[in-house]
């Protein structure tokens, strides 16, 4: 299949002229082939998951971080370098859909929406509108029917395959609105409060942003909220694109919770 092909298809969800300002979506590293047969899907271009693709034999990679967000010389070995001579060894074009995914409340970024059901969605932090629909950052909406913290929390653990998380600020006794940013969104906490979020979900709070919390807080962790998402899209990139392999490469949380 055509690569220009390919990016049209995963452009339709991940819209580049959404993308922040700040950010590098896109193409990361060009490649002289034209055609790919198998694409490979993951979270983070790290040279394991890279190394990984290119041994199933994957001749297009899509990732959602970029490689780098900032010029810079591979003046050094390590990850940056090893994934660049990998590529350029074997032909293979590495795309970033990040910001351009992120901000389409249509995607797979509101999986956790859809897992819990909730109704009258808006768009936690509009940036554009397209044909008269806000895009942007977040989400908040209502659960189907209100529940009891812990029975919220049992349902979040469900969703997110995980019991562990950060939790900070004043715990509600019945959560009925939430509101979420997957990925590292601690300081749009205060939008979620002003939206009427009981309880807002993301990744990377800060010290700071915990302490000052005047609703629940709950920091879930940046890779798992974007680890189903990017699985989640692949699987509708394999439906979308029934000609070519679709493989999705699982990663793994860098954060652990170490007990001694």
């Amino acid at each position: 299949m055509q690569l220009a092909e390919i990016i049209n298809i995963i452009e339709k969800t991940a819209i580049p002229s959404i993308a922040a300002e700040w950010d590098k979506s896109g193409i990361q590293v060009a490649a002289r082939r034209r055609a790919a047969r198998h694409m490979a899907v993951m979270l983070d271009p790290s040279l394991r998951s890279v190394s990984w693709a290119l041994e199933m034999g994957a001749d297009f990679i899509l990732a959602h971080h970029p490689l780098t967000l900032r010029p810079r010389f591979a003046d050094s070995l390590g990850g940056f370098h090893g994934v660049l001579s990998l590529l350029f060894r074997h032909d293979v074009c590495l795309y970033s859909a990040h910001t351009s995914l992120d901000a389409n409340p249509r995607g797979p970024v509101s999986w956790l929406a859809d897992k819990l059901g909730l109704k009258d969605r808006a768009v936690l932090e509009p940036t554009t509108t397209l044909e008269g629909a806000p895009f942007g950052f977040g989400f908040v909406g209502d659960l189907p029917q209100e529940e009891s913290y812990n029975s919220f929390c049992a349902l979040l653990s469900a969703a997110l395959e995980t019991g562990k998380w950060r939790a900070c600020g004043p715990r509600p006794g019945k959560v009925r609105r939430v509101a979420c940013c997957p990925g590292s969104g601690g300081d749009m906490v205060g939008l979620a409060g002003a939206a009427g979020a009981d309880v807002y979900i993301t990744g990377d709070v800060k010290y700071h942003t915990a302490l000052d919390t005047e609703i629940r807080l709950l920091d879930v962790g940046h890779f798992q909220l974007e680890e189903i998402m990017m699985r989640l899209f692949a699987a509708r990139l394999a439906a979308l694109l029934p000609e070519l392999q679709v493989s999705f490469l699982p990663g793994s949380d860098p954060l652990i919770f170490e007990e001694f």
